[in-house]
């Protein structure tokens, strides 16, 4: 496997080191290009992935900081390449699900209408060794409801580009035994009906795709997900949730590795236990909102009201015992700019640190509820 190493301003070379020994012999250390070239693309796509973990609707809710990263992560992978000519390698069949695309409300019906909304999975099939090569699209629903699929007939234009051309499309609902057109003109559309694609980059794995279409979109997909990404996709659904948390924190106690309670900002996104109707109760117990970790056991309970107005509560940790940590919340007030309305609240429990890394969590807390918080302040 050849290292392309000359688009980044490097080259194969051959380290001499001076010997020890005082006769003449021959020392040197070679680099070896593959293993180098191995080692940094599976840098580049775990970036890549890490860099699309908690964006919202496949990027329609990114931030500035979150697409720029994405970003990056595209370009080196393009320039440090993947499979040479994808589109004549069986990696590239199958059915890949889109984790993110630069233009999710913009590009076509489609994408303006399911691919920004989290709720649904959007896939694409590519088959291109079958005498009727094709390219489908597929929105799901869900298992109990079903899909709609645009298909289109493809053709291989060289070793990136796939031509197609959309020809029919349809719902397939779980609860009716025939398939419902999906009420568009294909054959009136002309040229409209007509695209390429671009694969420019695929891994040797095969589990991932970044391609690029005639509209000037760019899309990020994959074979196979990995566990926190199921977990935030179940967590969209609303479906599978605490399945999905078992797996993770079971793949996390495999490694030995024991969490800990980092420091920095965390948006909870789901909690085992719904909210009462009391939403200062929720709040100081941290059904909602955000929640700071600082330094030296600080701790604080964040949560947007209204019209500028958040209510805030701090308090302190300490730990005692393996991934154990007792939590005292007594200093609580409503703030409004610079001004403040004290709050008399006190709030203790113990919070069992499940899983966490630097982009999700997982805990048990108040009342035994189970919370996961995606990390805020670094994707920013």
């Amino acid at each position: 496997m050849a290292l392309k190493l000359v688009n980044l301003g490097f080259h194969p070379f051959t380290l001499t080191p001076p010997c020890s020994s005082s006769k003449p012999r021959q020392c040197s250390f070679v680099f070896r290009c593959s293993q180098v070239e191995q080692i940094s693309i599976a840098e580049s796509e775990y970036s890549l992935i890490e860099a699309i973990l908690g964006t919202q609707g496949r990027g329609r809710s990114s931030s500035p900081n979150q697409l720029n990263a994405i970003e990056r992560a595209i370009q080196v992978l393009e320039r440090l390449g993947g499979v040479p000519d994808p589109t004549n390698s069986n990696l590239i069949e199958g059915r890949w699900q889109l984790a993110f695309t630069t233009r999710p409300g913009t590009a076509s019906p489609i994408q303006r209408t399911f691919v920004g909304v989290d709720f649904f999975s959007v896939f694409q099939e590519i088959s291109l060794r079958t005498n009727d090569p094709r390219v489908g699209n597929i929105v799901s629903f869900s298992d109990a409801i079903g899909e709609l699929k645009v298909e289109a007939a493809a053709s291989i234009e060289d070793g990136k580009r796939i031509l197609f051309r959309f020809d029919r499309a349809a719902f397939s609902f779980k609860f009716l035994p025939f398939k419902v057109p999906y009420p568009v003109p294909f054959k009136l559309l002309g040229d409209e009906a007509k695209g390429w694609l671009d694969t420019t980059y695929l891994s040797h794995s095969g589990n991932l795709r970044i391609s690029k279409g005639n509209k000037g979109t760019t899309f990020v997909l994959q074979k196979q997900t990995e566990p926190r990404q199921r977990l935030l996709t179940a967590i969209s659904s609303g479906k599978g949730v605490k399945e999905a948390i078992d797996e993770l924190i079971s793949l996390k106690k495999n490694t030995g590795e024991e969490p800990e309670l980092e420091e920095g900002e965390w948006q909870m996104i789901w909690n085992s236990q719904s909210v009462t109707d009391s939403w200062l109760e929720n709040a100081a117990n941290g059904l909602m909102g955000k929640q700071i970790i600082g330094k030296n056991g600080q701790i604080k309970f964040l949560v947007d009201i209204l019209l500028g107005l958040k209510f805030s509560m701090t308090g302190n940790f300490i730990k005692i015992g393996s991934k154990m940590y007792e939590v005292t919340m007594d200093d609580a007030a409503i703030i409004g700019g610079a001004f403040g309305l004290p709050l008399n609240m006190e709030n203790k429990f113990v919070l069992e640190l499940l899983f966490s890394d630097k982009k999700v969590r997982i805990s048990r807390g108040y009342n035994e509820v189970l919370f996961v918080h995606i990390r805020s302040d670094s994707l920013r």
